[in-house]
């Protein structure tokens, strides 16, 4: 290590005319000693990274972190420990108060035509309603929109409502295929409970075509309770198979049941660990993912990896000796599914405290192989983050654009503050996004290990380069 930074200072000496150059002729600034200590990032994740071994304790150990479960609050305790084991200057938590929803019995669901019985994998969706004690029983009116069914009005009345709109394939980023399905899960319910349906079923929100229901938060907004109707989300197999069989028999029965309740909010924290800066220690650099994650699999790529990842960062610094200029926040955000209740307690709080963060990046997209950044920034930033493709791209890290920061740190944004959200490549992320697949055995090690390192990289060279 110690021959490492004087080859890194010699570097610095050696580069200091190209750096000179660079910022008369307005190019970027960044210079050999900080491909150095990327290089030395990444060499340091793959060969002593935790990551993996922290994801694998978090997914198995203690499984699902439903915010306001027993498993959230083990999950809180488990990341406070582990920070201060690993020594970072200050761990804290920050209180926040959390929705508390509780999935019960397993859920139930089956169609009948005459006499023949095709069961259906079923979940019921995160906010719903339970269904009475024996369950709802009805004729289907399958739907491709929330404006179709809302133009379908009374004819609902009586029914269940099933929205079958599918990814589009098409779509080479998956997060747009989300993107332009993902109303039906949230306001199904919403839109058709004034027509006095009996329940909604909504297609599960990924590519695959699998048994495995995905859930995922849905909401009622400010309807008056008699208008609140029980919704699950069904397997894209039983969704086909159900549209297929609608159409040769438009009056069969489908029944489900499900027992969810919504309980009084729950007390839980934001975890947050911190290295000092060295120059700057009130101003604030924050890196992080949600800690919850849904009940139905161990929520080890939504979002476990961002989790443990964002931990990692502060953790190869350590490992490098690097002393950063600005303070360095890794922080836990509670709440991100089912809320967003910890990210708005963390801006809240930093608003309080009249904190300086001049820069956030989140990881929840999953473990995957490392493409790049999005930014949410002003002019200035966004291009200085875009010089730094040609030292970024070695590792893969080819797809650094405008765009979307992430749910977590978005309430922190301002007209100063630049919000990155980190990029793995998407293809696989919703065959596993909110469903009892999303399990530790589905992370690859080194993917998750690549993910740690860049995003490290990325906060040295924004604690080095941005003001």
């Amino acid at each position: 290590m110690k021959h490492f930074f004087i080859a890194v200072i010699l570097l610095i000496a050696f580069s200091s005319f190209d750096s000179l150059k660079s910022v008369k002729n307005s190019e970027p600034t960044v210079n050999k000693a900080d491909s150095i200590v990327v290089r030395q990032l990444f060499n340091s994740a793959l060969s002593n990274g935790k990551s993996y071994q922290w994801l694998d304790h978090l997914s198995n150990n203690i499984g699902g972190r439903l915010s306001g479960s027993p498993q959230a609050q083990q999950a809180v305790e488990w990341g406070e420990k582990l920070m201060k084991d690993l020594g970072f200057d200050k761990v804290w938590l920050q209180p926040v108060m959390v929705p508390h929803w509780v999935r019960g019995e397993k859920e139930v669901a089956y169609f009948t035509i005459g006499k023949i019985k095709y069961d259906v994998a079923i979940c019921a969706l995160g906010g719903s309603v339970p269904t009475p004690k024996k369950g709802v029983s009805g004729e289907v009116v399958e739907v491709n929109s929330l404006a179709e069914a809302e133009a379908l009005g009374e004819k609902l009345r009586g029914k269940i409502v099933f929205f079958n709109r599918p990814f589009e394939d098409t779509h080479i980023e998956t997060f747009k295929s989300y993107g332009g399905c993902v109303d039906q899960r949230g306001g199904g319910a919403k839109v058709t409970g004034k027509f006095g349906v009996l329940g909604v079923i909504v297609r599960s929100m990924t590519h695959s075509i699998d048994n495995f229901p995905h859930t995922g938060a849905m909401g009622y907004g400010d309807i008056p309770d008699n208008e609140k109707v029980p919704a699950a989300a069904i397997s894209t197999i039983a969704a086909n198979l159900l549209s297929e069989k609608l159409k040769e028999n438009p009056n069969l029965k489908f029944y489900f049941k499900q027992s969810c309740e919504t309980l009084p909010d729950a007390p839980s924290f934001n975890v947050i660990g911190e290295m000092t800066g060295s120059e700057f220690p009130d101003t604030y650099i924050t890196v992080g993912g949600h800690l919850d994650s849904w009940d139905l699999g161990d929520g080890a790529h939504d979002d476990g990896a961002g989790i443990v990842q964002s931990i990692e960062v502060l953790r190869l610094f350590q490992l490098n000796g690097i002393k950063p200029k600005h303070t360095i926040r890794a922080v836990l955000f509670m709440n991100e599914e089912n809320g967003l209740r910890g990210g708005r307690k963390y801006a809240e709080e930093a608003k309080k405290n009249n904190e300086n963060h001049i820069a956030a990046l989140e990881s929840d997209s999953g473990g995957f192989t490392p493409r790049g950044f999005s930014i949410d920034a002003n002019g200035k930033n966004l291009a200085l983050i875009k010089s730094w493709k040609s030292l970024l791209a070695p590792y893969g890290l080819h797809d650094i654009n405008e765009g979307y920061g992430g749910a977590d740190i978005g309430p922190l944004k301002s007209e100063t503050i630049t919000l990155v959200g980190y990029r793995p490549d998407s293809q696989r992320y919703f065959d596993y996004h909110h469903a009892a697949n999303d399990t530790f055995d589905k992370v690859n090690k080194r993917e998750l290990e690549l993910g740690a390192a860049s995003m490290a990289s990325l906060i040295y060279l924004l604690d080095n380069y941005l003001q």
